[in-house]
């Protein structure tokens, strides 16, 4: 049987933790503290939200463009899923969503994006909580 290496081209989550991801590629890592979108395409553009509650359908419209075969949302640090309206864009262009808090996504990106799958992550990163709670 003949394997396949990880496809090393796709960015990769190296990290996480309350209100930031590490992410590399070809040996540059970084540290980011907002939301983003992280593609297997290299794709990579601030996501425009600190909350979910700041979430529109503009935002997931943005994703469509992209045009991924899959749409993974991480919804922050508990699962939330956002209204059907809001995937409207996604649904006419018959791009998969899958939804799961924001470290689960970052999990699924990985092994999605090392299989060399054309998916998309839309992380919901949220400032730490000041309290520690």
């Amino acid at each position: 049987m003949k394997l396949q290496p990880d496809h090393l081209d796709a960015p990769s989550i190296l990290g996480y933790g309350p209100g930031w991801i590490g992410l590399g590629n070809q040996g540059v890592a970084e540290k980011i503290g907002h939301s983003i979108v992280i593609g297997s395409r290299g794709e990579k553009f601030a996501w425009d939200c600190t909350c979910f509650e700041d979430l529109t359908a503009a935002h997931f419209d943005r994703l469509a463009e992209t045009r991924p075969e899959l749409v993974i949302f991480g919804s922050g640090s508990r699962l939330r899923f956002p209204p059907p309206a809001f995937l409207r864009s996604l649904m006419a262009a018959r791009i998969g969503v899958e939804t799961m808090d924001t470290l689960a996504a970052c999990r699924t990106y990985n092994i999605l994006a090392g299989e060399g799958r054309n998916v998309v992550t839309a992380l919901l990163i949220e400032p730490p909580d000041p309290q520690g709670v």
